[in-house]
């Protein structure tokens, strides 16, 4: 390591950069719910009258100095400006930009280390829950920094990882559309395949390739819904979807009610945590049997379509395994001849309507008696089954990759530590090797095979 040296974190790097936008003027701002736990990306801006707030350009890394988001991991790169082009963003950002001891993407990664993260939380001051890192502080915080052609190698194996978590959630994205799409021109526009369905449309060749619903197919007014539907589909409620299972929380003050090898217990914390994935397997704590039946809980199938109820209403997720949730959750069980895969749009696309049906002064929710009466139209059997049989390989496709970000994320996390300390080096080409210290002995190439050494 004698290209490391001790050095304090304000002559490392810049602590926020001036940075002109005239008061007034419309700039892109970046709010602290852009900004996902432990993720590179920012998600996305809204256009605002600039007043004040810490400034920055591309290349920056943002991080949260008010707890719990700096506890929770909110810290991201800056890449979705113009070249050259001034941002602004929530007051609880410190910026960090780099100087002739750091390059940018070191700086970014040296932020989410835990060292870094354990000297600004011993830097917080304030009251309970509002605590703040004094950026005076934590300048003069030291940590082990190495040279810039050091920190270039780390840096690049490192992206070299989230590049390929960004690659995958690109493509689920672009997946996501298209089932979306895909069910809307379905199940709302009413314009799938005829031929699955009994109801009458015309199969001529001027109608060759259309939909039911523009091709001629019977639609017939339904009075319930105050809309026509095609010929056949029938009217209920959401009760008809599966079977509506409600959750609860043992006494949190009791350890021997949670486990870590214990039933999966989910809360709408651990949805939003979930960085937007349609997947979920595991929260933060699992549940024990005891936990299970002091809370009386009810454990759902794999399968099982979780719907955040309050707080807020509208995460959804499937779960991968066996689940239980806390109250915050109305989980659909597909036991009524709908398959997950239509339970969950149909859910996603009458989020508007049963918002409107939610209650409530401090935060709206929707009970189960409600959710149960909400009603919406149901297709035929067969139209179902067909759009099952075209979607099914879309969300197995999603699956896997959420799966394969898991596995990237787990390894990068694992490396960030060591390479920031310098337990792990890394070579010319990119060979990160382990010291033979403390019974490590293993080597792995960026895109290869990895695996993690065996503490003897």
């Amino acid at each position: 390591m004698s290209s490391w040296r001790n050095i304090e974190l304000g002559k490392a790097i810049q602590f926020n950069p001036p940075e002109r936008i005239t008061k007034g003027n419309i700039a892109k701002k970046i709010a602290m719910e852009k900004l996902t736990p432990f993720e590179k990306k920012i998600r996305g801006f809204v256009l605002a009258e600039y007043s004040a707030g810490p400034k920055f350009r591309n290349g920056d890394t943002l991080v949260a100095k008010i707890t719990p988001c700096l506890e929770n991991g909110k810290t991201a790169q800056v890449d979705i400006l113009d070249d050259g082009e001034v941002a602004f963003g929530s007051s609880e950002f410190i910026v960090l930009r780099s100087n002739g001891n750091s390059i940018q993407d070191y700086v970014f990664y040296l932020a989410k280390s835990p060292a870094f993260r354990k000297k600004a939380i011993s830097c917080m001051e304030g009251t309970s829950g509002r605590k703040r890192v004094n950026e005076g502080a934590l300048k003069l915080q030291v940590l082990p920094i190495p040279d810039v052609s050091t920190q270039q190698k780390i840096a690049s194996v490192l992206s070299s990882l989230d590049s390929k978590i960004e690659l995958n959630n690109r493509i689920n994205r672009e997946l996501e559309q298209m089932a979306k799409l895909l069910y809307d021109y379905w199940f709302v526009q009413f314009e799938f395949p005829p031929s699955t369905s009994s109801g009458n449309a015309s199969t001529n060749s001027t109608t060759e390739g259309r939909g039911y619903k523009s091709s001629g197919g019977k639609m017939v007014w339904n009075e319930e819904l105050k809309r026509e539907i095609p010929e056949g589909w029938k009217v209920g409620n959401l009760s008809c979807l599966g079977e509506i299972i409600g959750g609860s929380t043992p006494p949190r003050e009791i350890d021997e009610y949670f486990s870590k090898t214990g039933t999966a217990w989910i809360t709408p914390k651990d949805l939003s945590l979930n960085s937007g994935n349609k997947f979920i397997t595991k929260g933060e704590l699992d549940v024990s049997e005891k936990g299970i039946k002091a809370a009386s809980l009810n454990i759902m199938p794999k399968g099982t379509v979780l719907f955040s109820s309050r707080a807020p209403i509208g995460y959804l997720a499937i779960s991968r395994e066996k689940v239980t949730t806390n109250q915050g959750f109305k989980s659909f069980i597909p036991n009524k001849g709908f398959p997950t895969e239509y339970i969950c749009y149909t859910i996603k696309n009458l989020i508007p309507t049963i918002e409107n049906h939610a209650v409530g002064s401090t935060f709206k929710e929707i009970s189960s008696g409600i959710l149960k009466t909400i009603k919406t139209c149901f297709p035929e059997k067969s139209v179902v089954k067909k759009f099952t049989e075209v979607i099914t390989p879309i969300f197995e496709r999603q699956n896997l990759l959420e799966l394969e970000n898991q596995q990237l994320a787990s390894l990068r996390d694992w490396l960030l530590p060591m390479l920031m300390n310098g337990q792990v080096t890394v070579g010319a080409k990119e060979k990160v090797s382990y010291e033979v210290t403390e019974g490590m002995d293993v080597a792995a190439e960026p895109g290869g095979c990895w695996k993690k050494p065996n503490a003897k």
